[in-house]
């Protein structure tokens, strides 16, 4: 393989063409597309498994693809074809892991120096660009504390702090938010987002947490069995997913088995009628799965469809309460948030407007 010196300057962050990996028989990634632009954060979302630890790898040099290209502000890093294959450290990449990976022995200042102590930059140049890198995240009072006398969102600042200082065209984020617990996480989710929208990052964030994707990223790839499902904004992965996989993995309401009856749409082995205005073309045969997303359906009766269900769980959370309700006459689960108090046994009436549903054909 050959290398080739690397600069940076182009409208794209990351630019990812017909990516495929393997190991021996066994496909990992298959027919990868990404185009992100600078300044933007794509989130690779997805279940263990599923090829967005691989995805990442790749993007960094540390694994080469099968097939497909991978250029990084608009320099070609990866091409088996044409035997491209820069190395990790000549990506011009910045790394924010799991565990942070600060050395606890070193300063806060030589901690995130030391990217550019590798490139051998002078002394000066360091001193200068450690002050301000720090001075970016807010930790410009702290360059001489050791990680441990740091909270662990400062230590997350610090692990930034490193991964910007070479002013990296493009930073990759490996789960950071991972090790920490629920409460801790959540907090330091609007925190992360606000820092990387404040220093214009160009980023790919790794992830399995939906919470966290939906609200760091402008684009979200949807992973399944080494494919993109669906790569959208956050909002249109909410409102139009493309998959009834996605609209499953997102949890984003109800998916419902639904058959062709002479008097139209109902729920499988029910009578129990749905709209079919509004159902796909494509779906030809009789028999669908439709989405009730939990954001459409409603408690006040002001939707034009309606639905009968059974409370059959009651979880008191701080924004409502969370209601596990059972379709009648069916083994159908619904989950929803509700600001009104149900006990389990009670019958509530459900509404919900057509356009709301989402149809899916079912899977061959």
């Amino acid at each position: 393989m050959i290398t080739k010196p690397f600069s940076t300057s182009a409208d794209q962050a990351l630019t990812i063409r017909s990516l495929s990996m393997s190991y021996g028989e066994a496909p990992v990634l298959d027919g990868i597309n990404v185009n992100l632009a600078a300044g933007e954060v794509l989130g690779l979302l997805g279940p263990s498994g599923c090829g967005k630890t691989t995805l990442l790898r790749l993007i960094s040099g540390l694994l080469l693809p099968n097939e497909g290209q991978i250029e990084i502000a608009g320099n070609l890093v990866a091409d088996r074809s044409k035997g491209i294959a820069l190395p990790p450290e000549q990506r011009g990449l910045g790394m924010v892991f799991q565990d942070y990976a600060l050395w606890p022995h070193l300063s806060v200042a030589k901690n995130v120096a030391f990217p550019l102590e590798m490139q051998k930059r002078p002394a000066a140049d360091c001193k200068r660009r450690v002050g301000e890198a720090l001075e970016r995240v807010g930790l410009g009072a702290m360059a001489q504390r050791r990680p441990s006398d740091l909270s662990g969102g400062q230590q997350q600042r610090v692990a930034i702090a490193r991964a910007i200082v070479a002013e990296p065209p493009l930073v990759l984020f490996d789960e950071p938010l991972s090790n920490l617990d629920r409460e801790l996480r959540e907090s330091m989710i609007d925190e992360l987002g606000d820092l990387v929208a404040d220093l214009n990052l160009s980023a790919v964030y790794v992830t399995h947490d939906h919470g966290e994707a939906l609200t760091l990223s402008d684009q979200v790839a949807v992973m399944q069995g080494g494919r993109i499902e669906q790569l959208a904004s956050p909002d249109e992965l909410i409102h139009t997913p493309a998959t009834a996989a996605v609209a499953d993995f997102l949890r984003l309401g109800c998916l419902l088995p639904a058959h062709r009856a002479p008097s139209g749409w109902c729920i499988q082995d029910t009578q129990i009628a749905l709209s079919g205005n509004d159902v796909s073309s494509g779906i030809e045969a009789g028999l669908a799965q439709v989405l009730l997303p939990e954001h459409a359906l409603r408690l006040d009766g002001s939707g034009t469809e309606k639905l009968k269900a059974d409370v059959v769980r009651v979880q008191t959370r701080s924004t409502g309460r969370a209601l596990t309700l059972k379709v009648c006459g069916t083994d159908h689960l619904i989950r929803l948030l509700s600001p009104e108090r149900a006990n389990p046994g009670d019958r509530l009436e459900l509404s919900f407007s057509p356009h709301d549903l989402r149809w899916f054909p079912v899977a061959a």
